[in-house]
């Protein structure tokens, strides 16, 4: 059994990254400011003002997918910073210690003059503060805000009811901030901000993350799966990295239009399908090819990542007031992904959409509640392997991983698949 070509949107949007960083590292070397954003912070205020950025966990991607994060971490450890922890953001800044920054994929990141990220958590601020401490770098904290209230199916009601889903507080505390944050931006940048721009700017990210949900639900009810994980996180996650542009929503669209495609004509990732599974936590960046090694042997195919599924269900939000509505994005972002119930409950959801027969867990030390997703999702019917690694860290990951859940495929998810004669529900 062969998986499906790569998809042409992947190809496309890879050729684009490319030159999009060429073209950002030339407008910083002609003086340009240049921001670098976490991935849980609104790029969409950077889009509207037209000023350069880029995400500190693509650029740890692709330094990873390099097979160069142990040289970035060396130079956090050389520091005498822990290279252990947090390696997401930890690689990333091991370019401010680059001595030959030059050296890196891509001809290296530019130094940045503006740092923004949330205070999701006591090593990732830390992180943050010490890039903030490098000459000529500003880090502007935005805060992370809880809610003891927390809504049943969350995703229902976020496209249009955000304010009952989150909860005025957050949302207010996250506005002003925003709002601050414009201000500082115009101060220190000269960049003035648009209010019709910036419109048009969530009406781009709302329309893309529509064709997003189009893709997702009809990779949910395909059977056998058109594509794996692999083929459909570059389409997806690429353009995610540009949302607010015509190019990114455009993308969406030929995203879906070409596996929509694909299950007309009846491709397969893998004709013989056996098993669904699921794949939570991060991407990983340094091995993407271990999503492929089951589909042969053992017929089982990774159908599902949290990318395309919180593209679907976690960006779309409709308002008469921008700037209120990107405050709904990004305020109860982390708690989607990795605070239950709200992760839990939606993974147990996502589980049961795609029909999946069981669930590998990747677990590193960072994100928070990955005890209880797991036990929501046994106690939902669906089989759990737990990988204790890193997603960007080479040392974290067994050797014997590969074998760990070859053999639980062959002991649990492929007898009890066999039993039922059908995914679990």
């Amino acid at each position: 059994m062969r998986s499906v070509k790569s998809l042409a949107t992947a190809a496309e949007a890879g050729r684009h990254q490319r030159e999009w960083f060429a073209d950002l590292r030339a407008r910083v070397a002609a003086g340009e400011p240049f921001a670098l954003l976490n991935a849980d912070v609104p790029h969409e205020i950077f889009r509207t003002m037209d000023i350069p950025y880029a995400v500190s966990q693509w650029w740890a991607s692709l330094v990873t997918a390099k097979q160069r994060s142990g040289h970035y971490l060396g130079l956090v450890r050389q520091r005498g910073y822990p290279d252990y922890s947090e390696q997401y953001n930890s690689v990333t800044l091991g370019s401010a210690f680059d001595p030959e920054p030059e050296a890196g994929p891509w001809g290296g990141l530019p130094r940045p003059d503006i740092i923004v990220g949330d205070a999701s958590g006591d090593v990732t601020r830390k992180i943050f503060d010490i890039w903030g401490q490098e000459p000529g770098v500003t880090f502007y904290p935005l805060e992370s805000g809880a809610e003891n209230e927390v809504p049943a199916n969350w995703w229902e009601l976020m496209p249009h009811r955000w304010e009952e889903a989150v909860g005025p507080a957050r949302l207010d505390l996250l506005t002003a901030e925003l709002e601050n944050l414009v201000r500082f931006l115009e101060t220190t940048t000269g960049r003035r901000f648009g209010e019709s721009r910036f419109r048009e700017v969530m009406a781009l990210v709302n329309e893309q993350e529509e064709w997003n949900r189009k893709t997702r639900d009809l990779i949910a009810r395909t059977r056998p799966a058109p594509l794996s994980v692999v083929d459909s996180i570059p389409s997806v996650m690429l353009p995610q990295w540009h949302r607010g542009t015509e190019w990114a929503r455009d993308l969406a669209r030929r995203f879906y239009e070409e596996v929509r495609d694909r299950v007309d004509a009846g491709h397969a990732a893998c004709p013989g399908e056996r098993a669904r599974l699921m794949w939570i936590g991060r991407g990983l960046w340094y091995d993407m090819g271990f999503y492929q090694r089951f589909q042969e042997e053992y017929g089982a195919v990774f159908v599902w990542s949290m990318y395309l599924a919180i593209a679907a269900d976690g960006y779309v939000r409709y308002g008469d007031d921008p700037m209120r509505a990107l405050a709904a994005r990004f305020a109860a972002f982390s708690d989607q992904l990795y605070t239950p119930p709200w992760s839990s409950e939606w993974y147990v959801k996502e589980a049961r959409l795609h029909g999946i027969d069981g669930v590998v867990h990747l677990v590193s030390d960072d994100p928070r509640g990955s005890y209880f997703t797991a036990r929501a999702l046994e106690s939902a019917g669906f089989p759990v392997i737990e990988i204790h690694a890193d997603n960007v860290d080479t040392r974290t990951f067994d050797d014997d991983i590969t074998g760990r859940v070859g053999r639980w495929l062959e002991d649990v998810v492929l007898p009890r698949r066999a039993s039922s004669g059908s995914p679990a529900a």
